[in-house]
Order: C-alpha cells, then structure tokens, then sequence
C-alpha cells in the first residue's frame, strides 16, 4: 500500500504545489511511482505539469461518478501521474459540509489506487476547511512547507492545533512528517532568525534541506513542467532533489 502525504498550510503562497509538483517529480525519477492528487479548486498542481481535466478530476472521483483510476492522467515525468483539479471542486466546501461524514470522501475515493502507487501527494487548499481536512484524514503524513517570515510562524501554530484534533479522533495514524523552510533569502536576519527558532522547537522534525527563492521554480510551472525538467541545474532544483533524498530516508 502507498504512503499518502498531504501538503497543508493555511497560508497562501507558502510553496505547497511547488514543493508537491518537485518533490513528487524527483521521487518519481528516483523509482518510485507517484500518483500527485490536486485538491485545490484553482487547478495551479495540474497546470503545473500541464494538466487539463475534461470533466473527469478529483472532484468527479470523490462525487462518486468516476473511479479514481479512470480519472489518472500521465504527466512528462516518468512514473509521475496525476488526478487533475478543476473549479468543480469548489463546490465540495458547501456540499460536504452537509454530509455526517464529509471529513472520510478523498479517503474512501482513493482507496482503489493506494496499491497502484509508492505515494500518493494530496495539494490542499490554503485553508483549514473541509478540504484540507479530508487531505489531512486521507494521508499517512503532513509535509508543512514554511515561509521564513513571522507570520508563517504564527500560522504554523493554527496548523499544529488542527493536525492535534484529527490525530486524536478522525485519523490517529496520521504523523508529521517534516516542516521545510521555503522561499529563504539568507540576506535578511528574520528569515535566519525564523529558521533558528523553529529548528530549536522542531528540532529533527525539520528537514535539513531549505529551499532559496529563485525564479526558475517560479517560471517552470508556465511551461507545465516540473523544474527537474525545466532547469535542473538550478539552485531550486538542487534543493529539490536533496529534499527527495530526506524522505526518502524518512519514508
């Protein structure tokens, strides 16, 4: 059966998808068979490694009109697939919340595809709604990108307290399995001070690897590509393959 890892954050613009499209990227080139899930009304996974759903994506998966395997699309990665998103998906924040078990859909959906793959990778929305929580009860692990900013930090608290409350009743198997430091700018003393800081609480829950700004992650996904193919002699990429290294030996 294949590890499933949810990225969630609350916060926007966090580096979630880049770290799911990259991270799953380089695992799929080490091997292994990774099955990326967006779960994400704005699509910005699947357009990533340009994937266009024609009616059939995540939304019609956990809808029950479509099985999951009907609805896995290839992507140019070697071993790397995808269940595309769609602004379907937005309807599921007001149809699930009326269901007496909204909070088991994507795990009840992927169940049939979890032999298939080595991992499965679930992008969540920047939120800590129904469908982060149904990421969060449907994986094995939490991958928390962080911002080196303040404000990360106090969003990170939020984050803790919900992955707390699912632990204890709706998924108790679910683990931490990293927090990584995004868009780092070693220049300035807050983002330095904010690595210090979480290492020193987090201790080894926090990945070795810190991913830098840099523009040519940013610039792949409009070539709907994964920077592994886009540039992978850039500093983002090399970070990247590092960071598949870490869980690799994690998982």
């Amino acid at each position: 059966m294949g590890t499933s890892v949810v990225f969630a954050n609350q916060k926007g613009g966090v580096g979630k998808t880049t770290t799911a499209v990259n991270l799953g990227a380089y695992v799929a080139a080490a091997g292994r068979r990774v099955l990326l899930i967006d779960f994400d009304p704005q699509g910005n996974l699947s357009s990533s490694v340009g994937a266009a759903t024609d009616g059939t994506g995540i939304y019609e998966v956990i809808s029950g009109s479509v099985p999951a395997r009907d609805a896995v699309l290839s992507t140019s990665v070697e071993n790397l697939k995808i269940i595309p998103s769609s602004i379907n998906l937005s309807g599921a924040n007001v149809e699930l919340v009326q269901e007496a078990d909204r909070e088991q859909y994507l795990k009840r959906a992927l169940a049939d595809v979890r032999d298939d793959f080595d991992y499965i990778y679930i992008d969540c929305p920047p939120s800590l709604g129904i469908l982060t929580l149904n990421g969060l009860v449907a994986a094995d692990r939490v991958l928390i990108p962080l911002q080196c900013e303040y404000f990360a930090m106090e969003g990170l608290t939020q984050l803790l307290e919900s992955i707390r409350k699912v632990q204890s009743g709706l998924n108790p198997q679910l683990g931490i399995l990293g927090i990584l430091f995004t868009m780092y700018d070693s220049r300035t003393r807050l983002a330095q001070d904010v690595v210090q800081e979480v290492i020193g609480y987090f201790g080894k829950r926090v990945f070795r690897t810190i991913v830098p700004r840099n523009v040519r992650l940013s610039e792949a996904p409009s070539h709907g590509v994964p920077v592994s193919q886009y540039d992978p002699e850039c500093v983002g990429a090399q970070s990247y393959r590092k960071l598949s290294e870490e869980v690799l030996s994690r998982v």
